[in-house]
């Protein structure tokens, strides 16, 4: 099988342990097990509960326990409606091998992550891009939506909150695009790792999955739950395709660590305090990016409405792979490149780090920006 380079992943795999100041990281300040047994309270225990956890691969599915934990964050899902996996990551490429072959047409929502392009492609299905545009505050055109989505389509891939514009697909939005699906009987695969860090409001915006009857989401510990040394995600779906994607997961993951499994749901159920602290993390930060982005005259923006992410566009930038590598060079900030996410001219931060973190390292690329055009 023959699939492109992970671009992030392989930027971040190249200069993220070089960062001083990780403008580029998008998940939220990371917790450490200390703070967040102190964040879950008494109730949940303390390190030496581990002492007696039997090290076997434990329930297949993931434990019963946080299955549950899972299904709670959705309206309609029952803990059997929900399948463990390793990482969001991993989640998103057992549905798309699931459900993918080669021929299907696969509607992807870009700029995205680029897991719902490539792995597609590689199972060789035929990929249509529909794209947000800056010009419409990076919203989805729903006309363009449903020009691409003819019957018969396979799939329509999206993230929601947008990865890497910070566009986020309200309720209303996504019952268009439901609409849209199921007139084409197509699956939606939404990937909703950043979902509980929205902008404004409650901060939890609707799922997908409760939304249709062949709505998929995945998630995970990583962004808005700051454990993403879990390395533990799922997937919350109709149980026929749960059963489907059982069979690819018994060829890779099998199952996913118990000491994972555990302090997953330790922290889902403390969801409360941990996405609170997150949310007002996520809403201080975005406040004090919007500041500085309004006394900088190269730097614009279409103000992001959740997770952790926003694109920059930067005047006068010609090459943002040059730009982010000089900057870190120069001044230790790190911030990642448009150009691969197919955004050329612009480049992603992630400001949901420590607010000290983020304030120094805008301050230096403030110093970058005044030292003359990239």
């Amino acid at each position: 099988m023959d699939i492109r380079e992970f671009g992030v992943e392989q930027w971040m795999n190249a200069h993220e342990t070089s960062a001083r100041w990780n403008l580029a990281e998008t998940c939220c300040d990371s917790l450490t097990l200390g703070a967040l047994l102190e964040l879950a309270g008494p109730g949940a225990g303390s390190l030496n509960d581990l002492l007696a956890l039997r090290l076997d691969y434990g329930e297949i599915a993931g434990s019963l326990r946080l299955r549950r934990a899972i299904a709670a964050l959705y309206r309609t899902r029952q803990a059997e409606e929900v399948l463990v996996t390793h990482g969001t990551i991993g989640a998103n490429a057992l549905v798309h091998r699931t459900l993918v072959g080669p021929g299907d047409r696969v509607v992807s929502v870009v700029p995205t992550y680029q897991q719902h392009l490539s792995i597609p492609d590689s199972l060789g299905a035929r990929v249509i891009p529909v794209a947000l545009r800056p010009e419409d505050g990076w919203r989805l055109n729903l006309d363009a939506l449903r020009a691409a989505v003819t019957p018969g389509t396979r799939l329509i891939a999206l993230s929601n909150p947008n990865n890497p514009t910070g566009a986020l697909l309200d309720e209303d939005t996504l019952g268009a695009i439901v609409a849209i699906a199921r007139a084409a009987g197509a699956w939606i695969l939404a990937d909703e790792v950043y979902r509980g860090l929205d902008a404004v409001g409650e901060g939890q915006t609707a799922s997908v999955t409760d939304l249709y009857e062949k709505g998929i989401s995945t998630g995970g510990m990583s962004k808005a739950f700051s454990l993403a040394g879990l390395r533990l995600g799922w997937i919350a779906g109709p149980a026929e395709v749960l059963r489907a994607v059982s069979v690819h997961r018994d060829y890779d993951t099998i199952s996913v660590g118990r000491i994972d499994d555990h302090f997953a749901a330790v922290a889902l159920e403390a969801k409360d305090a941990i996405l609170g602290r997150n949310l007002a993390l996520s809403r201080r930060n975005r406040a004090i990016l919007a500041g500085w982005i309004a006394s900088e005259p190269r730097v614009g923006w279409v103000p992001s409405g959740g997770g952790t992410v926003a694109l920059l566009a930067i005047a006068g930038m010609m090459d943002s792979a040059r730009f982010c590598r000089e900057l870190q060079e120069r001044t230790g900030v790190m911030v990642l490149p448009g150009s691969v996410l197919g955004v050329e001219g612009t480049v992603r931060i992630g400001y949901a780090c420590a607010s000290d973190v983020l304030r120094e390292g805008l301050a230096r690329l403030s110093d970058h920006l005044a030292a003359g055009p990239a």
